[in-house]
């Protein structure tokens, strides 16, 4: 009795071209899309029209490809990512006709990414989980997770989640002293100040202001305004920022809830606890950041991959 061939896992239009055998259950390839043999692609994705997908190309569950966008080989595009129609990938930094690279230039956009209508990405960059890439933007470097970035070149004006820094914030700290802020553990602080003819003293203690003991120090100056800084959490380390001179915004994020801060008075002052994801951006060109530390440095107490902090932070007790 001859065997019954097996339904299609997938949907494909057709006047599709599906050469690829790895295709997830549930996903829909639309009009005039073409994948490649070698391509891979999950579950539950949405390729649609006019899409072209080359062979060395991995692409997770859930990713909605909108029209027109090619992705080439070197390309791997996890879970849950949005990509909008006509962005551009590239894989080659310096293209020349007739004249291919043995290996192209590998791109990864990670977990719950969105890239807006016609960006442009250059090759051998990441983009963060979660990041979030503005329409028409032209992406020349790694963008870090929950990044909301735009322009060209793209940087950095918000992160998502974090809010734009609240006034209410600021005027909800007592005067010397501090209020708790909707991160787990973070406080932002007003510092004590005395003023006469000779100018403008602002302090702290240890042990009232600063609470914990002080074994470090570092000063942070002349940070581009387009860099960002930070991009870590500490399994231990308690610290305490001032930016003492100009300004600079910081983002805290305790695995559940973040919040932005603009640090832009010697008399304020943030303290972070351990395990709280800290990033610092948009720093003025005068910006000086004095930060207090609990610890001598230790390269083993930091946690530099966001997904790794997540797990951690967000594990049962």
């Amino acid at each position: 009795m001859p065997r019954r061939s097996q339904p299609a896992q997938f949907f494909r239009h057709p006047t599709a071209i599906v050469e690829s055998s790895t295709i997830g259950r549930g996903t829909r390839i639309w009009a005039f899309a073409h994948v490649l043999p070698g391509a891979v692609i999950g579950a539950d994705c949405n390729i649609c029209d006019q899409t072209f997908i080359e062979n060395d190309v991995h692409i997770g569950d859930r990713v909605t490809i909108k029209s027109g966008v090619q992705l080439w080989d070197g390309i791997t595009i996890e879970d849950d990512v949005f990509i909008g129609p006509n962005a551009t990938f590239t894989n080659d930094p310096y293209p020349r006709s007739g004249r291919h690279r043995s290996q192209p230039a590998r791109t990864i956009v990670r977990k719950g990414a969105s890239i807006g209508a016609n960006a442009t990405l250059m090759p051998g960059i990441t983009v963060g989980q979660r990041a979030m890439i503005g329409a028409g933007s032209v992406v020349t470097s790694d963008v870090p997770p929950l990044a909301i970035v735009t322009g060209n070149p793209a940087r950095i004006f918000g992160y998502e989640g974090a809010g734009a820094p609240s006034a209410q914030a600021v005027a909800a700290v007592p005067a010397q002293g501090a209020s708790k802020t909707r991160v787990a553990g973070v406080a932002l602080h007003r510092l004590p100040q005395a003023q006469d003819l000779r100018g403008l003293l602002t302090y702290a203690e240890v042990g009232d202001q600063v609470p914990f003991e002080v074994k470090r120090y570092f000063l942070v100056s002349g940070v581009a305004t387009k860099e960002v800084r930070g991009e870590h959490a500490h399994r231990k380390l308690h610290q305490f920022l001032v930016c003492v001179q100009g300004q600079c915004r910081i983002v805290a994020d305790d695995g559940r809830s973040r919040q932005e801060f603009v640090l832009d008075d010697p008399a304020l002052a943030l303290y972070l606890p351990p395990m709280v994801w800290g990033i610092q951006y948009r720093f003025s060109q005068d910006a000086v950041l004095l930060v207090l530390c609990s610890d001598r440095y230790d390269s083993a107490d930091y946690i530099r991959d966001y997904s790794d902090f997540l797990q951690l932070a967000q594990a049962p007790a």
